[in-house]
């Protein structure tokens, strides 16, 4: 198997490389997954604008309003972006199945007649996708133990770089991270 390092470059010439730019990364190992649990819920392909239709079933909703009603829908696990919200409700618009009325400089989106047979004809993979986003951990619950983590991790580089963190700090370090792994995984077991 060949290396994709500086000496791989096509008969030692400089210029173009040969071969991929990087070597392919490998997926996230098992135990992130054991530590971080699975990644935040998502959307698949199509399914947001299905999402957006249900979230517009009861009462006409602004762009801001649409992303609150799908992530209260998921139990929290799941807010799509504006950027995914606006351009997607332009297309049902062009579609044909919303439409849009300017109420106080806001543009309300509601459904049309054609958007309610939308609806209704995939109503079943609506409740699926919801029911699938519901059994995850609250999308801004993993941000925040996220960045408690990377806050955790700036300490300690920040101690070993100004040379803060001699034998005996490091010990008590390892000794409250694993008092805390230890009240952690004891949460866990917990029904």
């Amino acid at each position: 198997m060949h290396s994709w390092d500086w000496t791989s470059w096509a008969g030692g010439r400089r210029g173009r490389r040969w071969g991929p730019p990087h070597p392919p990364q490998p997926p996230a190992p098992p135990w992130f997954f054991d530590m971080f649990g699975e990644p935040p819920a998502r959307a698949e392909r199509g399914e947001v604008r299905l999402l957006i239709l249900d979230a517009l079933s009861d009462q006409g909703r602004h762009g801001y309003d649409v992303i609150q009603t799908i992530g209260e829908r998921s139990g929290g696990s799941y807010r799509p972006s504006p950027g995914t919200v606006y351009p997607t409700l332009q297309m049902l618009e062009e579609m044909g199945h919303v439409r849009s009325v300017e109420e106080a400089g806001r543009k309300i989106y509601e459904l049309t007649d054609e958007g309610k047979k939308e609806l209704e004809a995939h109503r079943d993979e609506i409740d699926d996708t919801y029911e699938r986003m519901r059994g995850r951990a609250p999308f801004e619950d993993f941000h925040e133990l996220a960045h408690m983590l990377r806050r955790l991790m700036r300490g300690v580089r920040r101690g070993l770089r100004h040379g803060q963190l001699g034998p005996q700090k490091w010990r008590e370090i390892e000794e409250i991270l694993q008092d805390a792994m230890n009240r952690i995984e004891k949460v866990l077991e917990r029904d």
